[in-house]
Formats: structure tokens, C-alpha cells, sequence
């Protein structure tokens, strides 16, 4: 999987702050997005997408739901100004 740009800055960001803690950061969201294939469709809908809160970063997982299929659509940085989540989800 390629990584984007919000998981690479946060990679970078956790990577710096110890080493090691990137790839902790990593898993951690890909632990909350394998998730969605059991608790998908529970969780608040905010901007039309429902928002899956990260368990241990500030990271929140907008995805939709197409019949059976979970569509992640962003990984966002919960500490963003709301107007530029907004925009980045349109």
C-alpha cells in the first residue's frame, strides 16, 4: 500500500519524536481501519462520512459503506482546523 500524505507526515512526525513510533503509528491505523470490517456502519457520521476515532492517535478514519464494501476515504489529523477537514472530504 502507498503511503499518502497525511499518514507519511504523521509517520515522520511520530518517527522523530522516538524512533520506532512511526511504524507503532502505522499499525495502529491499519489495526482501526482492519477493524471497520467488523464494526463498520456503528460509528457517527460527520461531513456524510461515517468517522472511526483512531484508539491511539489523534487520528480519525472517514469511510462510507457501499452494500458490503467499506470505502475508506481519508485519514485525517484530528488537530486540523475544522474547515480544512471539511475541505479536504469534499
Amino acid at each position: 500500500m502507498r503511503l499518502r500524505k497525511t499518514y507519511s507526515n504523521g509517520f515522520r512526525f511520530y518517527e522523530g519524536q522516538e524512533p520506532g513510533l512511526g511504524a507503532y503509528f502505522l499499525n495502529c491505523l491499519f489495526s482501526d481501519i482492519d477493524s471497520l470490517l467488523v464494526y463498520a456502519g456503528v460509528h457517527a457520521v460527520t461531513y456524510t462520512y461515517h468517522r472511526c476515532l483512531s484508539k491511539r492517535f489523534p487520528f480519525a478514519i472517514y469511510y462510507s459503506l457501499d452494500r458490503e464494501m467499506v470505502r475508506v476515504h481519508a485519514v485525517l489529523d484530528c488537530r486540523r482546523n475544522p474547515s480544512w477537514i471539511r475541505k479536504r472530504l469534499r
